[in-house]
């Protein structure tokens, strides 16, 4: 079996055996991200051999940028439960055979000690995500890996049980030859930092499906006549529940220029699909009208407007003044205005006329079916020795330290069965 996702340079369906590189590697871990570090690393302590050809110059480069440059490198919290996928049992495996004590365990016996942020996200205590890269790539030479930077994998072959691998390495054409193959390429998102759909054509050249894939964990965008609503409210921050009939969440939603971000509408960009409409309680766990019969009672006399003030912003209150009764005061408020009020405060409607792509995601949902591998080995069941983990399979995680235990627990299990 082979295949060439990039059929249109190659000349021939078959690669000349006569220019592959026989080697000793049990493995190539096409990928040096989270995922792939972390088999290296763990393959390495099992005594196996690996190559690891990354498309970047550096490997970890989302790991860098994780965060703002910190990496919320997992989440004390992390189970199947923040998980999505059309299988939401399938990640099971791997996170009991990876817990997020293990990870937390592994990176503190190498100088690592985390601290919580909020909601649980671990970040290391330097806030520094090099530490956290440093960590695998000096283990990768104490363990005798090897890293290949600026190798762009172009074609993957299995012949007689053993996979051949074509990579542009600094430009020039290297075959090389092993009896496993680690598909650790990520998604799509962020494509200026090398982000392509590898390792999905090669799934879907192996004869695999591929579950439809989205950005997600992406801002919002809101056209039309709204979108000046919301543009004069660009950096103001609001904490709010945001809700659909999939999931809710409770965090900071941000204003913008072109729509909606913030942590909150980042998770529920995840449960999202274009054309729907999402709710915002813009005071959650409180009651707009009971708060407003207290006041009313104390000073009936004061503005709607300047009550309103008193819960938000000057700003954002006068933008919902908009759409209040904001002249009158409180005692002059009716049964039907205090409604709408509460309409507006708790079940605030938003469509959004979609999001702001893969170049602002900041993971990818959709991707290899978890019915084609193995959630014990996360090998594909259909290609013995193909192996695929991380993001470009589709379990997809919260915003918060959940898709780096994913990338953890992936690489680890997958280099168990090496």
């Amino acid at each position: 079996m082979s295949i060439f996702p990039n059929s249109d340079i190659c000349e021939t369906s078959v690669m000349s055996t006569n220019l592959v590189k026989q080697t000793d590697f049990d493995a190539i871990i096409i990928g040096g991200g989270a995922c792939g570090l972390m088999c290296a690393v763990q393959a390495g302590f099992l005594g196996k051999r690996v190559l690891i050809l990354e498309k970047n110059d550096r490997v970890g480069a989302k790991i860098l940028i994780s965060g703002g440059g910190r990496c919320n490198y997992t989440n004390l919290y992390a189970t199947d439960q923040q998980f999505i996928s059309q299988n939401p049992h399938f990640c099971k495996s791997a996170f009991s055979q990876w817990t997020v004590d293990d990870t937390i365990s592994f990176f503190e016996t190498y100088g690592i000690s985390g601290k919580e942020k909020t909601l649980g996200q671990l970040f290391p205590v330097s806030d520094k995500a090099k530490d956290v890269v440093e960590v695998f790539t000096n283990l990768c030479d104490d363990l005798g890996q090897e890293i290949w930077l600026n190798a762009e994998v172009k074609a993957v072959e299995k012949t007689e049980g053993i996979f051949t691998v074509r990579a542009e390495v600094n430009g020039k054409q290297e075959y090389i030859s092993a009896p496993s193959v680690v598909m650790a390429a990520g998604g799509l998102p962020i494509p200026k930092m090398g982000a392509t759909d590898f390792g999905l054509r090669t799934a879907r050249n192996f004869g695999m499906q591929i579950i439809d894939t989205a950005p997600a964990l992406v801002p919002l965008t809101i056209t039309g006549k709204d979108q000046p609503w919301y543009e004069q409210l660009s950096g103001n921050s609001v904490f709010c529940r945001v809700w659909n009939d999939r999931a809710s969440f409770e965090e900071n939603i941000l204003f913008t220029h072109w729509g909606l971000s913030g942590p909150a509408i980042l998770q529920i960009s995840s449960y999202w699909k274009p054309g729907e409409v999402i709710y915002i309680d813009l005071l959650p766990n409180q009651n707009i009208a009971e708060l407003i019969k207290q006041e009313r009672e104390a000073n009936g006399k004061r503005m709607l407007l300047a009550f309103i003030a008193g819960l938000y912003t000057r700003k954002f209150a006068e933008a919902l003044s908009d759409r209040l009764p904001a002249e009158k005061n409180l005692a002059s408020l009716t049964k039907t205005d205090i409604e709408e009020i509460s309409a507006l405060i708790h079940e605030f409607k938003v469509k959004p006329a979609g999001d702001k792509g893969y170049d602002k995601a900041e993971v990818m949902r959709g991707g290899v079916a978890t019915d084609e591998l193995s959630s014990k080995t996360l090998e594909a069941k259909k290609v013995p020795g193909l192996f695929f983990g991380g993001e470009c399979v589709d379990v997809t995680g919260w915003l918060g330290g959940y898709n780096f235990q994913w990338a953890w627990a992936s690489g680890f299990v997958i280099a168990q069965n090496l």
